[in-house]
């Protein structure tokens, strides 16, 4: 019996990005911002910061606060300048070499850049540079960027970023920076996210509201989708700014699953409550399939908006009838098959007293493989409840993901494997089944239905509808996983 880690089965997000200019505690204030953004990436983080003369870089693999709470690491990375990067490796071994911010020294000076997401013809065009005599260092589709800066025929920096990425294609949230200068972009169709803040004049780029948050900067505006925006401090200290929309117009299309499970709750993205639209993801749940039933109770954390949603519309009450021990790590040792074959009670634990004897809807984020869900249900009954009936506050993921979220294949999702819910209940062993409808969903996130015709978010994890080319698949690489390159950003 292999050990099943309730956060590995589900989807993971890849990156959170950070960047800041024109304040003396650049560093610091990367480190915090990444702080608050670690669950956007647990494996490796990164800081890069210019002191006005040269660029300083801490790689480390492990958590943020393992390698940047230390006074002398901060010491390390002087000047009022920094990016920083969280990564989150989606299959295979962690190198430190694809671990970003990443940075090379071009003819127009050195450059540092880190990105969320994935970019869909990186491995076209990564073939297309090596063939052409380019070297590259590591594995990253971050590095096929600063290939195309190199070697861009425009005469300054921002010119030569703009240039780089309008040969991109698929979901991009990119944050670079100069000797002087600080540039944020966001693909055209806006599907990763990318925020715009201020700290006492220091302008800052943020995978979301909630890295603002931790160290007191202001919320300007969301980035658009398919803008760039370019920071320059002048030799006086002062910060111009300016922004280009380098790509065909198009509506916004952001990736709808930020809301499902990824974004933080306390984030505002795209001017919406993360935090309140999953509440509301419950309601419209209960709406739309609610049973007679005793306690509700969430699988945490990613089920607990949810689930007071769900309570509140129901009636039921809301109870925490599974703890959550915060203490358990991924890479938590299991040396022996009795240690294996505790599965998900060395991160979840039922608490027998709100549920021992009842009928209980236990609420979930999604389903990716049910394994995890299996043993939940499994443990809820060992617990004593006499009904367990499983809601899911999003529809099923039939379909992988190619734009920079680790996803299993097709054929390990169980809503791809089995089609018919009756079927799937039946797998995890609950009383009862039901999904989020994908209009239910859009609901809840913008009080319309889905528009079929032109979608309001890329939402192909449901639907199979996926809103660029995916050139590297057209081309027929081959794709292990859903991220075209193992430790893309």
């Amino acid at each position: 019996m292999s050990f099943i880690n309730p956060d590995e089965d589900k989807l993971q997000e890849e990156c959170g990005v950070f960047g800041i200019l024109g304040h003396p505690d650049a560093a610091a204030f990367t480190a915090l911002g990444l702080h608050a953004l670690q669950h956007r990436g647990q494996e490796a983080s990164g800081i890069v910061s210019y002191d006005g003369k040269r660029f300083h870089s801490e790689r480390h693999f492990g958590l943020v606060g393992d390698h940047f709470t230390d006074a002398a690491t901060i010491e390390r990375l002087p000047g009022n300048g920094a990016l920083g990067h969280t990564l989150y490796s989606t299959s295979g071994e962690t190198v430190l070499r694809n671990v970003q911010p990443l940075f090379a020294e071009l003819g127009t000076g050195g450059i540092a850049i880190c990105h969320n997401g994935n970019f869909t013809n990186a491995r076209t065009l990564r073939n297309r540079i090596i063939a052409s005599g380019a070297i590259c260092q590591s594995t990253s589709d971050t590095e096929v960027v600063l290939h195309l800066i190199a070697r861009s025929k425009e005469h300054n920096s921002g010119n030569r970023f703009t240039d780089a990425i309008k040969q991109m294609e698929g979901a991009f949230a990119l944050v670079a920076m100069t000797t002087t200068k600080l540039i944020g972009a966001r693909d055209r169709l806006g599907i990763r996210p990318l925020v715009l803040g201020d700290l006492d004049g220091a302008p800052i780029f943020a995978s979301e509201t909630c890295a603002l948050d931790i160290i007191g900067a202001k919320f300007v505006r969301d980035v658009k989708n398919g803008e760039v925006i370019i920071f320059e401090q002048e030799m006086d200290g002062s910060i111009s700014q300016k922004s280009i929309m380098p790509f065909e117009p198009a509506n916004e299309r952001l990736c709808v699953f930020e809301y499902v499970y990824f974004a933080r709750p306390d984030s505002i993205v795209s001017g919406r409550s993360v935090y309140d639209v999953r509440k509301r993801m419950g309601s419209v749940l209960s709406d739309e399939s609610h049973v007679d039933a005793d306690v509700i109770v969430p699988v945490p954390d990613s089920g607990v908006p949810a689930a007071i949603g769900y309570a509140h519309q129901s009636g039921v009450p809301f109870e925490l009838g599974i703890i959550r021990n915060h203490y358990v790590g991924r890479t938590f040792i299991e040396p022996t098959q009795s240690i294996r074959a505790l599965g998900v009670k060395l991160k979840l634990s039922a608490n027998r007293g709100q549920i021992e004897g009842k009928r209980v809807i236990l609420i979930d984020d999604s389903i990716v493989r049910g394994t995890t869900s299996t043993k939940i249900v499994q443990m809820i009954r060992e617990a004593g409840a006499s009904e367990v009936h499983m809601r899911i506050a999003s529809p099923p993921i039939i379909a992988p993901d190619y734009y920079g979220i680790d996803t299993p294949h097709s054929d390990q999702l169980l809503a791809n494997r089995v089609a018919d819910v009756a079927e799937m209940c039946e797998f995890i062993g609950a009383d009862s089944l039901s999904f989020l409808s994908i209009n239910g969903l859009y609901n809840a996130i913008d009080g319309e239905d889905r528009n079929d015709a032109a979608p309001q978010f890329t939402d192909h994890y449901f639907t199979k509808d996926y809103p660029t080319r995916l050139t590297d698949l057209e081309g027929n690489f081959a794709l292990g996983q859903a991220s075209l390159l193992k430790e893309a950003g």
